[in-house]
């Protein structure tokens, strides 16, 4: 065999090797549509023919099915929570049947929700755990700043060793005993691994747990464990598996709005709050927080009259809870949230006779669907007002007022005013 043979033979053979790394083996239009999953996004319908999904829509239609079971019973809601997220970073953890691993995509999506966290819990506090080489490891103790969770966690992102359910329990276990007994102690597990590597008996540790009042909840990444699941039902928390990545996003986004309160705790209990004024820019003071002399801006505590650098906290001095009259108010809402919008039926939208609005009340978008025909929307069932699908979730998720009944309230005031 000549030189050029040789040559040619290696090149083959290395073009073969760069095809498996790359395709895994997969001919060209496999990997085309191993990659884009094209089949998801189609359903049958009535007559049997293959359409595209309307995932505006169903995504619309699940969001109303959990509103109104949200919102059939009025249940107290625990307001002062005390959640720690424990993060599975095992070895299991870089699996990539989650694009581009399991550890990439838990981490964004817990970023995001820590952030939705504190925009719904702002009187709350967030912890983080993570579970590697059979140990636990306390990431962030309990804090109120979001951005710092999220920064301590997106430089810790490693994966090795087993993991340890039990060591993790242990660990926030022992942070949440010392909560005052109007907090809400709460952890939310996202397990990677199919397997726990435990020092010792870890249904002892679960039943600490439950005498502790703590609500243990654990989403799966990979398949059901009875372990996590027995831990749900003694605890109170829930117990889900994730399908897919837009599933695991919702699984986890659940868990932002405050849960149940837990009998015990249903009992009124008054809380001693400090609203502390902010710092002159030009004034020079050490902040408690970091232990170190800062320049203009944080708050000074009412009680004891120390420095910290943001709200809401607990004095690092006195121990004073410190909150501003905003972060109250935004949790108010969940105490009386607003009723749900009804959907405007199709024999009424059908209606030649009927006049109906051609705009949205609330983003003045058209409600016209193509052939201007009446498109899907709601009505508030107070102000009788229209609003198209977006406007409906934001209302309900951010906004927790109706702009219609505000805007009808101050129409009343402007002429009683002038009367």
């Amino acid at each position: 065999m000549n030189n050029g043979e040789r040559r040619r033979l290696n090149e083959e053979a290395e073009d073969d090797d760069e095809e498996d790394e790359n395709g895994g083996g997969l001919e060209a239009w496999e990997r085309t549509y191993a990659d884009e999953r094209s089949w998801e996004s189609l359903q049958e319908d009535e007559s049997g023919l293959l359409r595209p999904i309307d995932n505006k829509t169903l995504y619309h239609t699940q969001y109303r099915r959990r509103l109104r079971t949200a919102s059939t019973t009025r249940i107290q809601k625990g307001l002062i929570r005390y959640l720690f997220i424990v993060i599975d970073l095992s070895k299991a953890a870089a699996e990539m049947d989650y694009r581009p691993s399991r550890m990439a995509v838990v981490a964004k999506h817990v970023g995001a929700f820590i952030r939705e966290f504190f925009d719904q819990n702002p009187l709350s506090q967030v912890g983080l755990v993570t579970i590697k080489d059979g140990v636990a490891h306390c990431l962030t103790d309990l804090g109120g700043s979001p951005e710092a969770h999220v920064k301590a966690l997106m430089g810790k992102l490693e994966c090795s060793g087993d993991s340890s359910l039990q060591n993790a329990l242990d660990l926030v276990h022992g942070y949440l005993d010392q909560i005052p007994s109007y907090g809400h102690r709460e952890i939310l597990i996202l397990y990677s691994a199919l397997s726990t590597c435990d020092p010792g008996d870890i249904m002892e540790t679960i039943q600490k747990c439950k005498k502790s009042k703590i609500r243990c909840s654990v989403i799966g990444l990979s398949a059901e464990m009875f372990i996590c699941k027995h831990l749900c039902q003694e605890t109170g928390g829930l117990y889900y598996v994730a399908l897919d990545e837009f599933h695991l996003k919702e699984l986890i986004l659940e868990h932002a709005p405050p849960p149940p309160a837990i009998a015990e705790f249903a009992i009124a209990n008054l809380i001693k709050m400090g609203f502390p004024q902010r710092a002159a820019d030009s004034s020079v003071a050490i902040c408690s927080c970091h232990k170190e002399a800062k320049a203009g801006g944080g708050y000074t505590c009412p009680r004891c009259k120390a420095r910290v650098c943001e709200l809401p906290t607990e004095c690092c001095t006195c121990g004073l809870t410190l909150i501003s009259s905003p972060h109250l108010a935004r949790s108010y809402h969940h105490l009386f949230p607003i009723v749900p919008f009804d959907e405007v039926p199709s024999s009424v939208l059908n209606d030649p006779h009927r006049k109906l609005p051609r705009v949205c009340f609330g983003c003045q978008e058209s409600l016209l669907s193509a052939g201007n025909k009446n498109g899907v929307r709601v009505s508030c069932p107070k102000c009788k007002q229209h609003f198209c699908l977006d406007c409906d979730i934001y209302i309900h998720e951010s906004l927790h007022n109706c702009p219609g009944c505000e805007s009808t309230r101050h129409s009343k005031s402007v002429s009683t005013t002038e009367d």
